[in-house]
């Protein structure tokens, strides 16, 4: 790997991603939106070019010259009003990109999943495994259902044109850089910062520091299997909300919260929210139908398989949380 290109490099774990890649000596070329957010990779030696996953020739250009590709990039919205965007962006815009790679003859793909594509463990009591997949069917809203399509889009490409790709799926990525931030950043503020009164008391996670996976993505490209899928978390990191906001609260030295709240009213409040006050404000909506309803069961996973294949880093989970909470910290000053 000598030449890569990173799409959505200014996101939260494309820019992780790009430093992870610099780290070990690639050349990167860094693809963004000509609009996009871009102080995450500010003072990076990087060459950025201008594309975007609804461009089609945008992405034939950017592949050109690179033998490594890391898809990162895609529409990050749990709103149902973004059905249509997601599905132009994460669909029909990885096959594209797919496709404008095998014309590229690029040597190795490293495809960006989520967690969201893998489906509920054979036994409950269990973590889910890569050996799960989740279906459209039963998909809590439209940026899960196109991250199942486009992963298994991508799955096709490596049994019908020979497509060299991986997959990796991150689960719950904290730390710096988290500009926007992401719904599991917004958690980690608001715990921090003693502002989030009430959880669901169902509600658990995988959560892993961002840099870690960022090195997952590397060592996929080096040492993952064409056709594999690799969850990137953490082994230790399966934690319930209730935890996770006591350990943030914890670093940010706030008040705990002590008020358990069923998912049937949290699903309530976000309806309200999704339908209502963020229809007549134009604001995005605080909490999603898709995020509660992925709520009522605990995204637990069993990452083994990415830390003995990938040699996946594992940080310390204190340390994780101290690196996610001094961030909000300083941002917020």
């Amino acid at each position: 790997m000598k030449r890569a290109l990173v799409t959505g490099a200014n996101g939260f774990i494309g820019a992780h991603v790009v430093r992870a890649a610099l780290d070990a000596g690639v050349e990167v070329r860094a693809m963004v939106r000509p609009d996009s957010d871009q102080r995450s990779l500010d003072g990076l030696d990087v060459e950025r070019v201008y594309g975007d996953l609804t461009d089609s020739g945008s992405l034939a250009e950017a592949v050109v010259g690179v033998d490594t590709l890391f898809n990162v990039a895609a529409r990050y919205d749990l709103s149902r009003r973004a059905r249509r965007d997601a599905y132009r962006a994460n669909v029909e815009g990885t096959r594209e990109l797919m496709l404008a790679a095998l014309r590229a003859q690029v040597d190795r793909i490293v495809h960006t999943s989520s967690v969201a594509a893998v489906g509920p463990p054979r036994d409950p009591a269990r973590p889910a495994d890569e050996s799960q997949w989740a279906t459209v069917e039963h998909a809590p809203g439209p940026y899960e259902e196109t991250k199942i399509l486009s992963e298994r889009l991508v799955h096709d490409l490596v049994k019908t044109e020979s497509l060299p790709a991986v997959c990796v799926l991150p689960t719950a990525p904290i730390g710096p850089l988290d500009l926007k931030p992401t719904p599991t950043g917004r958690l980690i503020r608001d715990a921090a910062s003693g502002s989030m009164p009430a959880y669901i008391r169902t509600a658990g996670l995988n959560i892993v520091h961002v840099s870690d996976i960022a090195v997952g993505h590397v060592k996929a490209a080096m040492m993952g299997h064409v056709g594999e899928r690799y969850i990137l978390g953490h082994q230790r990191g399966n934690l319930t909300l209730r935890q996770i906001i006591e350990r943030a609260a914890v670093f940010g030295g706030s008040p705990q919260p002590r008020v358990a709240i069923p998912s049937t009213v949290a699903l309530a409040a976000a309806v309200v929210d999704e339908f209502l006050i963020s229809a007549l404000t134009g604001h995005q909506p605080r909490a999603t139908i898709a995020g509660v309803r992925l709520a009522r069961q605990r995204q637990y996973f069993d990452c083994r398989k990415a830390i003995e294949v990938l040699q996946m880093p594992q940080t310390d989970l204190d340390a994780t949380f101290s690196d996610a909470v001094a961030w909000f910290h300083r941002e917020d000053r």
